[in-house]
């Protein structure tokens, strides 16, 4: 059953809700089943339905190999409850369905959700978008606008032009007032350029439609570059925000696990227990730590989490992770790194008796990394798949993007350097302001295998065709030395060859007439070999 990866968009969780219910009504194996003395048709048991889903869900793109049985589980519940699917009795409606030989079967109604239009930008902003700074009026314009008013000034006449001087004396007092950067406007600017670079990773026209400008907040970008210890986390001015001492304790003794123990007597399931008392912090939480207003953009990131575009992925999610509050990024860096360091761990005991320690770090903390304030379908399997990338790539991900932080800093120091006076500020074109291009960094597209043979093909003959032109009209090559390449060239791209000299074709076939070799009349017969000579 084919599939495809629903691109980031607006509503793309009830997008992808819609796929996986049209796949599973789609591929779902249907046949007679007997219960209760009765023939029941077109229909399935629960446990073979959780064994087909939990494969597709599996090997599908949008979700990955890290989804357990358990959660397949889950999502056949809401199926249930969602009138994706009935018993044979046409029940629904509830959750109570189990990993059973229950019977259940597909309603003839279309269980698909309806996606809504996105209105437009005007009526779904309840609050006005503050403009850009490159919107404003251009306070900005290059230092040769009083190079070229002098230019135009010196066909006038002599006596006119001092008259004029003299007349405009005060505005030259006043145009040594200079137009500075304000502290919102260098906001504004740290905000617009990561936007744009988020837009350009995302490949999407807009971010209006994924993120809602309210909730980005350029001071907690500033704070998540430029404040941030040796080994790369965000250190807070605010220590009531700070994850409490006894949380940290224990996350440190769980990572460095067996070395670090504290002051505190170990015993058989410590370690069981301080993983306990860790996750229940994290879930006491009032909201996860991607937070609510941000969790419509880290679902449509997932759209680009795919093999061949993982540095994409790492992009998007470096920049999506510097929107948090500093708060929420610290805590999510520590906890990365913590769930990193015990899934490497050889020598960490068992933490779980049935499941493995990655497999639980990653369902453990997906719940208190992404969620949504209304409870959607499809929460535990995104998650999941987001948590298993972030603990993977959690080093390049939760590090400062030198790039963007050098491109901001240029930009900046441009504009402080090409300010002019005051009085050309007003006689700019308001409707064309002057403003230097945001710098923008674009991305490669993995080719398939097909597309990368024909390139490599079509490269390489049209290279050897412009050897074979330098060899024929190439004057510093003497004709001795030009005809013995010729022919060598013939011998080894006869193809080519014969496009370049079409005529060669008959020769060639004259040349392949077997030739009778003059009799060996002229060898001198040698002297016979004895002792006595």
């Amino acid at each position: 059953m084919s599939s495809h990866v629903i691109t980031p968009g607006p509503y793309r969780a009830t997008k992808l809700w819609n796929e996986v219910t049209r796949l599973f009504r789609a591929g779902m194996p249907l046949r007679k089943h007997r219960q209760n003395f009765r023939h029941y048709a077109s229909c399935f048991t629960a446990s073979a339905a959780v064994d087909w889903l939990h494969q597709l869900l599996c090997n599908n793109s949008n979700f990955g190999p890290d989804v357990t049985r358990q959660q397949t589980v889950q999502l056949l519940k809401k199926f249930l409850k969602n009138h994706v699917i009935e018993d044979v009795k046409g029940r629904w409606g509830t959750e109570d369905l189990e990993d059973n030989n229950v019977l259940y079967r597909f309603p003839s109604t279309s269980p698909l959700k309806p996606i809504p239009y996105s209105a437009p930008a005007s009526e779904s902003r309840s609050i006005k978008k503050r403009a850009s700074f490159k919107d404003k009026e251009g306070f900005f314009r290059f230092r040769s606008t009083r190079r070229q008013e002098k230019e135009t000034q010196e066909n006038v006449d002599p006596a006119l032009r001092i008259q004029q001087e003299g007349d405009n004396q005060p505005e030259e007092e006043q145009q040594q007032q200079r137009r500075e950067l304000t502290v919102e406007d260098e906001q504004e600017i740290w905000r617009d350029i990561t936007l744009t670079h988020l837009q350009r990773i995302l490949d999407v026209p807009s971010l209006d439609e994924v993120l809602d400008h309210r909730y980005v907040n350029p001071q907690n970008i500033i704070h998540n570059m430029t404040k941030v210890n040796k080994h790369g986390v965000v250190t807070l001015d605010d220590k009531t925000n700070d994850l409490p001492d006894w949380v940290l304790s224990a996350m440190r003794s769980l990572a460095n696990w067996p070395k670090y123990n504290g002051t505190q007597q170990s015993y058989p399931g410590f370690e069981r227990d301080v993983f306990k008392t860790v996750s229940d912090y994290f879930y006491s939480l009032p909201q996860p730590l991607l937070t609510y207003e941000l969790y419509e953009l880290f679902i449509n990131v997932l759209g680009v989490l795919q093999p061949q575009c993982e540095r994409v992925a790492i992009e998007a999610l470096q920049l999506c992770t510097l929107l948090l509050p500093p708060a929420s990024r610290r805590k999510l860096q520590l906890l990365m790194r913590m769930a990193s360091r015990i899934s490497q761990n050889v020598d960490m005991p068992r933490l779980h008796p049935a499941i493995g320690t990655r497999t639980l770090m990653v369902h453990t903390f997906s719940g208190c990394v992404l969620g949504s304030a209304e409870e959607c379908d499809l929460d535990e399997l995104l998650a999941t798949r987001l948590v298993s990338f972030l603990m993977d790539h959690q080093q390049s991900i939760l590090s400062v993007p030198e790039y963007l932080l050098g491109a901001i800093s240029d930009h900046i120091q441009y504009l402080r350097t090409a300010q002019v006076p005051m009085d050309s500020v007003s006689k700019t074109d308001k409707s064309n302001p002057v403003c230097p291009p945001v710098p923008v960094y674009t991305f490669c597209h993995q080719i398939s295998g097909t597309e990368f043979e024909q390139q490599k093909l079509e490269s390489s003959q049209k290279a050897m065709e412009e050897l074979l032109e330098i060899l024929v009209t190439d004057q510093n090559i003497s004709e001795k030395d030009r005809r013995k390449k010729l022919k060598q060239f013939q011998k080894q791209y006869p193809d080519i060859y014969r496009q370049r000299f079409p005529s060669s074709d008959g020769e060639s076939k004259t040349d392949n007439k077997p030739k009778i070799k003059p009799p060996l009349l002229n060898i001198k017969k040698t002297k016979a070999f004895s002792i006595r000579n």
